[in-house]
């Protein structure tokens, strides 16, 4: 009798795939709260601090409640400059501050606004609220985002006056402990874009103010004079956003004609002319 034949050996198992890459959109992020997956357009998410969110808030509340329009105007600052070159040293000497050029448009606007009693004011519900007090806003750029420390009672305060509480006020904000009764309240509100080089810009109002003023900065430009001649003079442009709700067009360019003519011969300020 004979044996059954062994059967045939299993086929050899086939070879492995080769793995596919997988596509870049999507691979993982890279680590540190990197995103987007290609190394050569790198991008970063960082947290919005509590600050620029409320500020963001705000700003965004300002465009979606107020009809907002802004005029402007040029201010030539040779009276100004010639004031603060003759006394900046005696200044400092007798108040232990400089003297700078936001004290001076402080004081130009407190007039301004006493002139024009409708930019100081605010629409609440169906009334128009006139504040018969002065509290200017002043716009301070710092590392977490803006804050408006308010100065109160600016008309009753003089130049060393203001200029007192502004140092004050900027190195609260600059070192982080201002506080919320710093920046509370607040009539109008001054920003000064110029000391980083902006020619011009369009403010946006700080709520619930009405009006806000914008300084730029100071260039030489050819001018022709009363006389006809013509001569370089530091010239600034001046920007005034109001709601036009409540403040009319005649008035708007009314209250900046006066900031440009105090700024212009700041004698007007010591006569109140």
């Amino acid at each position: 009798r004979r044996c059954a034949a062994a059967p045939p050996p299993p086929p050899p198992p086939p070879p492995p795939k080769p793995q596919q890459a997988k596509p870049a959109s999507a691979a993982a992020p890279p680590a540190g709260g990197a995103s987007g997956g290609n190394p050569a357009r790198p991008e970063r998410r960082v947290k919005m601090t509590r600050l620029r969110m409320r500020v963001a808030e705000r700003l965004k509340g300002a465009q979606n409640t107020y009809a907002m329009l802004t005029t402007f105007n040029e201010v030539d600052m040779t009276s100004l400059m010639e004031l603060r070159s003759s006394y900046k040293d005696a200044f400092f000497d007798r108040h232990g501050v400089k003297l700078g050029f936001m004290s001076a448009f402080v004081k130009a606007a407190a007039v301004a606004l006493a002139e024009v009693p409708a930019v100081n004011g605010v629409i609440e519900g169906d009334e128009i609220v006139y504040r018969d007090y002065v509290d200017i806003s002043i716009a301070v750029a710092t590392p977490k985002g803006l804050v408006v420390p308010v100065l109160r009672g600016a008309d009753g305060l003089s130049f060393a006056g203001i200029e007192k509480s502004l140092a004050a006020l900027g190195k609260k904000a600059r070192d982080g402990t201002i506080s919320i009764d710093d920046m509370a309240g607040g009539t109008f509100t001054i920003s000064n874009g110029g000391v980083y080089g902006s020619m011009m810009s369009t403010p946006i109002i700080n709520p619930p103010q009405s009006a806000i003023l914008g300084m730029h900065n100071i260039t030489q430009r050819a001018v022709v004079m009363p006389n006809g001649e013509i001569k370089a003079r530091p010239m600034m442009y001046l920007a005034l956003t109001y709601d036009h709700r409540l403040i009319d067009g005649r008035e708007a360019v009314t209250f900046v004609k006066k900031i440009k003519e105090v700024i212009e011969d700041p004698r007007r300020v010591l006569i109140d002319a």
